[in-house]
């Protein structure tokens, strides 16, 4: 005999526009802070690792631009990427 297992089923929430947002800010935040590490990391590669490093920051330059070009299509600026770390910083301490 078989058991059936019965999974209740959830309605999937959409995004609102603002928690969209929210979630590129901290994409690009995350990226660029990823791109100055593999900078210094390439800073002292050798060898192989020198290959890997380069493809690496042109991969990252790539969907960190590519993620700007998003916020500036909503209207997002720098100035307020930058104001919006500090506050996404507080928001996660308090959890």
């Amino acid at each position: 005999m078989d058991k059936e297992i019965y999974v209740k089923e959830e309605m999937i929430r959409e995004k609102t526009e603002i928690e969209r947002e929210k979630e590129l800010i901290r994409t690009i935040i995350k990226t660029r802070d990823e791109l100055k590490i593999l900078n210094l990391n390439f800073e002292y590669a050798q060898d192989d690792l020198i290959d890997y490093y380069s493809y690496q920051i042109k991969a990252n330059q790539a969907k960190l631009d590519y993620l700007i070009k998003m916020a500036k299509n909503k209207g997002i600026e720098v100035d307020m990427i930058n104001e919006m770390k500090f506050s996404l910083w507080s928001e996660e301490e308090a959890v």
